[in-house]
């Protein structure tokens, strides 16, 4: 069987584009050179699947910020006022994507939004009434042919006409149906010169039609590719789809003049079901979507191949199915290459983005022998998923059954929480704080690293924090933020932190996946049965609160964002590992409070990416127990300790009653980036919580002045009781330098000021 991989990671073994466009960001290299770096990491990825046998390769894959961004840029989709800057080209793309603010002008960057159920982020393309679509650029082109320099024929991605017109923000009158004659212009013109140029196959993505799809969305996804396949010519036509399956359009979909289809076996609960029961036509080829792109376990060959066996029985040649990754690649690390401290023990059981291209080669090999169940491939496979070690905790498994429903609920209700909170913190109105991390210097990251390499001892790593914090203190007390944090210098990130101090984790040296253009984390891999060790973050904390005598908040990350931001186990349910770390971070909460922390932070930034992207499952196979599973976490406190909660980028407007529903006592939103979109939706669900939209967007580098933030607060103050408003940035700060973080915050402050604070309102 030929195989397909849908797209692979963009960032560079060892984040070589990260780091060369952070030196273009501050002038140290110039366009050339971080060109330069870019060709090298798509030469590498090309030859590394060339390498492994991959029938069709992907260009156009890479990206330098976000491909969404790409699409938009190479069909003129540019606001006006990025071209009014007149940067270069590669400049303008980079202000779309983080903001501009210099001698040629201020601009915010364009919104952010999580990619459908993951933590990848995308660029929201705006247009107006007046965009002109056309072709403008060159990018998929010039990759293309400098695959083919290199002897290899790829097939060119770019993200599809239907995907795109429903992702855009329409800023002014026109809607997608004004604009889909335009879209099927340019895109057929993107397809002509692909035919000029000789290119064998497109790949158009389309995972909007994995979403619940009604009349109107079919009928313009009908029209759509009708008119545009109509024009094809030489060029083979694929339509790729993942995250879910396609119910709602698979019929018209199979009877469009597409050269292949890409299904999701991984994540599309119905796929294998429409494949059987509708059939495949036999002048397609079936891209089957069997090898998983979003999580690093080891490919089951019993079960892939059985999948196979049931799809080709049901009409399907064996000669028209490709074996394919269900998704892109870019959501899990390139290679257990980089691994050189993970026990083999752990690490055979893995499979990043090069070892899903060896077991990509491997399932065609076996599929084509009859006797493949002799085939040591397949025998080692087997061994290794029957012989997995240390995964089981039987105390935990108890903890979790003895869970009962009252422990699901706070008592007493918010309303009375609130007015004891209100008495016993005495904040101001429209009391200023932060998300919870502060600049993530070099001399905080060479701390932890001496500390983590033996170098130093635990006293003079904790005593370095200590001072941090200490500055940290002051530092906001000079600014005058009303609740302060401890900035969070002990932490390399939010969720690897925390799973550091629970058991059943396992962690990589160099697992990097792409979160948004230069930013990369490094998710943990739950292994087994989770608990808490000791205690996390209560020395931190205490130490912080022992050198102010304003609130400071005790800063954690809640049970559901742990787990979507983690690389989860597959042989129990996500619900119930999500309740054994809800376990172990209730006891966390508990520790704070009982040292005299009156403010506990739970951040779950990561709530909607599991949320599955039709709306008829989100209650039944989700919301139903993740909420849940947050209340379970805080349920334990007294009434005067206040919970917050932290959430960014991502949609949540249709989730409101849901996000009420985890009764903390105030959350803080992403709200800049947006548009501030989100205030509507609290005012017509009667939010009842106290919220802190985000006034500036801290993934951007410009210092938003006082006017800008005292204009977003009188527009959140039109929508949201002055009782309840909050003043923060968007999210945690630990990206941003610190001049520009002071600068922002000083102008924040300054902001709430401006709102008549002394004017306080009379308590609720």
């Amino acid at each position: 069987m030929k195989t397909s991989v849908v797209g692979y990671p963009r960032i560079g073994e060892n984040r070589e584009l990260k780091f060369a466009s952070e030196k273009f960001f501050k002038g140290q290299i110039d366009e050339a050179e971080l060109d330069s770096v870019s060709k090298a990491i798509r030469v590498h990825n090309w030859l590394k699947q060339l390498t492994a046998g991959i029938s069709f390769i992907s260009s156009n894959d890479f990206s330098y910020y976000d491909n969404v961004l790409d699409t938009a840029v190479l069909f003129n989709i540019i606001p006006d006022r990025y071209k009014k800057l007149g940067l270069s080209d590669k400049e303008t793309y980079f202000a779309l994507a983080r903001g501009y603010q210099g001698e040629n002008g201020d601009v915010k960057a364009l919104a952010m939004k999580k990619w459908f159920n993951t933590n990848y982020h995308y660029l929201v393309p705006e247009i107006d009434d007046d965009t002109r679509v056309e072709l403008v650029g060159n990018k998929p082109f010039d990759e293309y042919l400098e695959a083919k320099t290199i002897g290899i024929e790829t097939r060119v991605v770019i993200t599809g006409p239907f995907t795109l017109l429903n992702l855009i923000r329409y800023t002014g009158s026109k809607t997608r149906e004004d604009f889909k004659d335009s879209f099927i212009r340019v895109y057929s013109s993107f397809i002509e010169k692909l035919n000029t140029m000789g290119v064998k196959w497109v790949q158009f993505d389309e995972p909007y039609i994995v979403k619940d799809i009604d009349e109107t969305d079919k009928k313009l996804f009908v029209e759509i590719y009708t008119k545009l396949l109509s024009n094809k010519n030489a060029v083979k036509v694929l339509l790729q789809t993942y995250f879910g399956d396609v119910r709602d359009v698979y019929k018209e979909l199979i009877t469009l003049d597409f050269d292949g289809v890409g299904l999701d076996f991984v994540e599309g609960r119905k796929t294998l079901e429409l494949v059987v029961n509708e059939g495949f036509p036999k002048d397609k080829l079936l891209f089957a979507g069997l090898v998983n792109g979003k999580n690093i376990w080891r490919n089951d060959y019993v079960k892939t191949i059985g999948l196979i066996k049931t799809i080709k029985g049901s009409g399907v040649d064996q000669d028209n199915i490709v074996i394919n990754t269900s998704c892109s690649l870019l959501h899990v690390p390139n290679s257990l290459d980089g691994e050189k401290k993970l026990s083999e023990d752990y690490k055979k059981h893995f499979a990043f983005a090069a070892e899903k291209l060896v077991e990509l080669s491997e399932l065609s090999t076996l599929t084509a022998n009859p006797e493949y169940v002799n085939d040591s491939r397949y025998i080692n496979n087997q061994n290794l998923l029957t012989n997995r070690k240390n995964i089981l905790d039987e105390a935990v498994k108890k903890r979790v059954e003895e869970i009962k429903d009252e422990d699901y609920t706070r008592l007493p209700v918010f309303e009375e929480r609130e007015k004891v909170q209100k008495a016993k913190l005495n904040l101001p109105a429209f009391p200023t704080t932060t998300i919870g991390s502060f600049p993530q210097t070099a001399d905080v990251k060479r701390n932890r690293t001496l500390f983590r390499k033996g170098e130093i001892s635990k006293k003079e790593y904790v005593d370095f924090n200590k001072k941090k914090i200490a500055e940290c203190i002051s530092l906001q007390e000079e600014i005058g933020l009303d609740v302060l944090v401890h900035g969070e210098y002990e932490r390399n990130d939010m969720v690897e932190y925390f799973g550091e101090h629970l058991s059943g984790y396992v962690f990589t040296e160099n697992a990097w996946v792409q979160s948004y253009g230069t930013r990369c984390v490094k998710p943990p891999i739950i292994w087994g049965d989770v608990s808490r060790k000791d205690p996390i973050t209560v020395l931190w904390s205490k130490y912080a609160k022992s050198c102010t005598n304003k609130p400071v908040k005790g800063m954690l990350t809640g049970p559901v964002t742990i787990l979507n931001w983690s690389f989860p186990r597959e042989d129990i349910s996500i619900k119930e590992s999500t309740l054994q770390i809800a376990l172990a971070i209730r006891d966390e909460v508990l520790d704070l409070e009982a040292n005299g922390i009156d403010i506990i932070q739970i951040d779950e930034a990561a709530l909607r990416e599991k949320l599955p992207l039709r709306k008829s499952d989100w209650y039944s196979e989700y919301l139903d127990w993740a909420i849940p599973a947050f209340r379970l976490v805080h349920s334990g406190v007294k009434p005067e300790t206040q919970i917050h909660t932290h959430m960014c980028y991502s949609e949540f407007t249709d989730i409101i009653p849901a996000i009420d529903a985890m009764d903390a006592d105030v959350i803080t939103f992403e709200a800049s980036r947006s548009d501030l979109q989100i205030l509507d939706s609290l005012k017509e669900h009667n939010f009842k919580t106290e919220v802190g939209p985000g006034v500036y967007d801290i993934h951007s580098p410009r210092i938003p002045s006082v006017e800008e933030l005292v204009a977003a607060l009188e527009k959140m103050r039109e929508k949201i009781d002055d009782r309840k408003l909050w003043v923060n940035p968007d999210c945690g700060l630990k990206t941003r330098g610190e001049t520009e973080t002071k600068a922002s915050l000083i102008n924040l402050v300054a902001a709430a000021k401006k709102l008549n604070r002394v004017n306080n309102p009379q308590p609720v």
